[in-house]
């Protein structure tokens, strides 16, 4: 078998997988938020009827027109991007002191980071209510320290979103950056420290620049799945968080407006390809 076929069969696996996976969802998505709804099973009309092609972007200049999905696109990514920020200045921490400690600790310390997986996304974001609400253990703790005197209205906010938000993903940041400091010569920073850099200099100079994929990918991880979380705005948030995936929940569930529902699902889609194709660009530039 040559070369050529041997490399064909090897990236076959993942075309295919990308393709069923992938591509064919999101045709059918595209071809739905293209039709029109239509009481009945499946609720919107065919694209092709008698020979004819049925195609409107009548959705898409709603999505354009109204308010209240603009505001929805823009809230989901700033609650989701400023609590990336909060998961990665937790997560650089956590993961550096993971690769400086003994190797016989940092197994252990992984298995703790990953041990939340262990248990339901559902039951995780559940006992947060428990914890937040007005006569839960934070509140109930901050009465009896006498910090406060009221339960506080932890529950039903942002404040509440963005603690969900990081606690749940917090994981996924520090894993690419524990893969990323891992592979770090030590011998680079000892050769910082010998030509007169101070460890704050060594880090910003040596250890950030060098961690920088492990960043990326983190950032990635956590930034795209927030931006179309529906679980934790709508069991932590209240009426005013607003965030994409609720509106694709009503629009689905509620409403029984496919097509609008696609037409929301594909303009999202769309929004986080440019920040992923900008990263892809900058680090195909950081390899050449």
């Amino acid at each position: 078998m040559s070369e050529a076929r041997r490399r064909a069969l090897v990236l076959a696996a993942p075309a295919l997988w990308l393709g069923l996976y992938f591509l064919a969802p999101f045709l059918i998505v595209l071809g739905i938020s293209l039709a029109e709804q239509a009481m009945g099973i499946p609720p919107y009309a065919p694209l092709l009827a008698h020979g004819a092609l049925n195609a409107t972007l009548d959705n898409y200049a709603l999505l354009a027109n109204d308010p209240l999905y603009a505001t929805a696109y823009l809230d989901s990514v700033l609650y989701a991007a400023f609590a990336t920020a909060l998961a990665l200045l937790l997560g650089y921490p956590m993961a550096y002191a993971v690769v400086r400690a003994p190797k016989r600790w940092r197994g252990v310390l992984l298995l703790l980071v990953i041990l939340p997986f262990w248990t339901s996304f559902l039951i995780r974001v559940y006992a947060w209510i428990g914890l937040l609400q007005n006569n839960g253990l934070v509140n109930s703790a901050l009465i009896e320290l006498g910090l406060i005197k009221a339960p506080l209205p932890l529950l039903n906010s942002l404040f509440a979103v963005q603690v969900g938000l990081v606690y749940s993903y917090l994981p996924f940041m520090v894993l690419p950056l524990y893969a990323a400091l891992e592979k770090l010569d030590p011998a680079l920073i000892e050769a910082a420290f010998d030509l007169g850099c101070r460890p704050s200099a060594a880090f910003l100079r040596v250890t950030l620049p060098l961690s920088l994929p492990g960043i990326i990918a983190g950032v990635l991880l956590v930034f795209i799945p927030m931006c179309g979380e529906f679980v934790i705005p709508d069991l932590l948030g209240g009426p005013s968080t607003l965030m994409i995936g609720k509106v694709l929940w009503d629009e689905f569930f509620t409403n029984r407006d496919w097509p609008m529902a696609s037409a929301v699902a594909i303009a999202m889609l769309v929004l986080l390809l440019l920040p992923m194709g900008l990263v892809r660009r900058y680090l195909a530039g950081t390899t050449e």
